[in-house]
């Protein structure tokens, strides 16, 4: 039986460990490295870390931060920011990553999704996918300026689907930070959409609201400041969707 994770998101802004609010209000909590020995320590089931700043500046996530966070951890690492082609995917892996995250440039040009699938499997590509709900609506966003007014949110997931991503990254502009409960509409009908599995991303506080969103259809909850600020822990959830009757690595 398939066992559901929970994963802890590491936000970067090029060198340092940072939380948003809502994409845009930050806190600095330090360096990467030693975040990743803590997460190490606490045996999770995989880290997700994301350079949030690289697409906009027209870099990639830094190589080196990989190697060193991938040497220091022993859980499945996936990364993402900033990665442009297969050659930064390449290299990405190369330096320690099991997965990459594509964002900006999966809106840019979808065509990369089938190519590095093609190349590399669709189990090392993740597409991360930012939404916004504008009243009973929800849009893509993209924090890099991206155009996305034309792409409905559906169709753009059963796109990424089809393209031969392996995974989908579901975040939640609105409850980024806010640490108020996952949208858990949002993720049933994605889960309904597509046939992927989907990692949930914005506004967990407690294990209860992990166990909710993997009973809505996400095969991972993903959270930042649940585990930066609070004093729960990864193993606090699984322990929780246990107790749920839902099967927890």
């Amino acid at each position: 039986m398939l066992r559901n994770r929970i994963i802890p998101v590491v936000l970067l802004d090029g060198y340092s460990v940072v939380k948003t609010l809502q994409f845009d209000v930050r806190r600095n909590l330090g360096n990467p490295i030693v975040v990743a020995r803590i997460y190490n320590s606490r045996n999770v089931d995989e880290l997700l870390l994301l350079d949030i700043d690289a697409a906009k500046e027209n870099r990639t996530i830094d190589y080196f931060t990989i190697e060193d966070v991938a040497s220091e951890c022993f859980m499945p690492l996936t990364v993402g920011g900033g990665l442009t082609n297969c050659d930064h995917i390449e290299k990405a892996l190369k330096k320690g990553a099991d997965k990459v995250v594509l964002n900006t440039e999966a809106l840019r040009n979808p065509d990369l999704i089938k190519e590095s699938a093609s190349i590399f499997g669709s189990q090392c590509i993740v597409v991360s996918v930012d939404i916004k709900k504008d009243g009973d609506s929800y849009n893509l966003y993209s924090h890099s300026g991206v155009d996305t007014g034309s792409l409905d949110l559906l169709e753009w997931c059963k796109e990424v689907e089809s393209l031969g991503a392996g995974e989908l990254f579901i975040n939640s502009v609105d409850l980024d930070g806010k640490m108020t409960g996952y949208n858990y509409d949002l993720v049933k009908m994605i889960s309904e959409a597509v046939g992927i599995p989907i990692i949930a991303c914005g506004g967990a506080s407690k294990p209860g609201d992990c166990t909710k969103v993997i009973k809505s259809g996400a095969s991972a909850a993903a959270a930042a400041s649940m585990f930066h600020f609070t004093d729960y822990t990864p193993e606090n959830c699984r322990e929780n969707m246990r107790t749920a009757g839902i099967p927890a690595r």
